[in-house]
């Protein structure tokens, strides 16, 4: 080894060395009402805190911040800064709050490109960007490849709503997925054995076959979450409840389909909304920019991500998977999701 690599080796080691240390003295590791990290671990891995960066320069008074939702709508539990996957529940409710502080943004244009995922994670998002429109701000969207499901359910009370011929949108609707293994126990000879305080306490065991009073309460379950659904619907988009039922079947549309059924308003690419915000709402001159993360490189290595896991700031993997698995259900505990394709 040379004596570059040597004194990276030697420089590693003394941060692993001095970081396991400040897991027992530093007691600034997290602010537990923020994402953001504080003294040392900030000046290791990042404060976390949000940063903006300027595509289009213009009026600071008046801005128009660029939001996205890419990716499966989950909170996976995990603080953007160690995350690698494209859509951060938690990051973005963070933006959609601090657009609702900031007076100089005067326009909203968010970008969709998601099969939907969690129900409750949709509505929060929506309920988010309802307090964004009772400030007067106005809210775009434009749809890309995907808006389904919950991707739609997000995208429903935008001011205007933008999609592609090639975008697939629709998947109104509410599924909830579970695998049942009766039969095959029965050819194996293995038999339930479950005590429970009611009938309806196993509901969807993957060991018994559902009962007609299992498959009544559950269906009632998903038709109270798919009306809830229409309800979005039909607000954001001026229609009666029976109008949207009528094209609320799970089915999925193209732009041109969505526009004919008036669940778009244009068909246009993310520039086009753009242009068209500014248009509508006299913000030719605005300053337009997004929110990013202020993070450290050495946060992105294999020794930062293994020191972050050590001092608490980021979960392990198999915490990870729990939270996950929290929030989505399993085959064992189903929940239900506003999700194109099923789980």
């Amino acid at each position: 080894m040379n004596k570059r690599r040597w004194a990276a080796v030697i420089i590693a080691l003394a941060l692993f060395v001095f970081s396991t240390i400040m897991v027992i003295k530093d007691k600034e590791a997290t602010d537990e009402s923020s994402s953001s990290l504080t003294g040392i671990n900030a000046l290791l891995f990042g404060s976390g805190e949000l940063e903006e960066s300027v595509s289009q320069e213009g009026d600071e008074d008046e801005r128009i911040v660029e939001l996205t939702v890419d990716g499966t709508i989950q909170d996976t539990g995990e603080s953007s800064i160690f995350s690698d996957e494209s859509y951060n529940h938690q990051f973005f409710m963070e933006q959609l709050k601090a657009v609702q502080h900031d007076s100089s943004i005067a326009g909203v244009l968010l970008t969709v490109n998601s099969p939907g995922g969690g129900v409750y994670e949709s509505a929060e998002i929506a309920k988010e960007i309802r307090k964004i429109q009772a400030k007067k701000i106005p809210v775009y969207v434009s749809m890309k490849n995907m808006a389904a499901s919950g991707g739609y359910y997000i995208s429903a009370s935008a001011d205007k709503i933008f999609a592609t011929d090639e975008t697939m949108t629709g998947s109104i609707g509410v599924i909830m997925s579970s695998l049942n293994y009766a039969d095959l126990f029965k050819k194996l000879g293995i038999s339930d054995q479950t005590y429970k305080s009611g009938a309806l306490k196993d509901m969807g065991s993957a060991s018994r076959k559902p009962t007609k009073e299992d498959e009544k309460v559950l269906q009632e379950f998903i038709d109270s979450s798919y009306n809830r659904f229409v309800k979005i619907v039909s607000s954001g988009r001026d229609m009666n409840e029976a109008q949207v039922k009528k094209i609320a079947d799970g089915r999925i549309y193209d732009g041109q389909q969505a526009k004919k059924n008036g669940l778009i308003d244009q068909l246009g690419f993310p520039e086009d909304a753009l242009k068209a915000l500014e248009k509508d709402h006299n913000l030719s001159n605005a300053q337009v920019f997004q929110y990013d993360k202020l993070t450290s490189g050495f946060g992105s290595t294999w020794l930062g991500s293994k020191i972050a896991e050590i001092k608490g700031v980021k979960p392990t993997e198999q915490t990870r998977l729990l939270q996950l698995l929290e929030k989505i259900g399993t085959p064992q505990a189903p929940k239900p999701m506003y999700y194109y394709g099923g789980e």
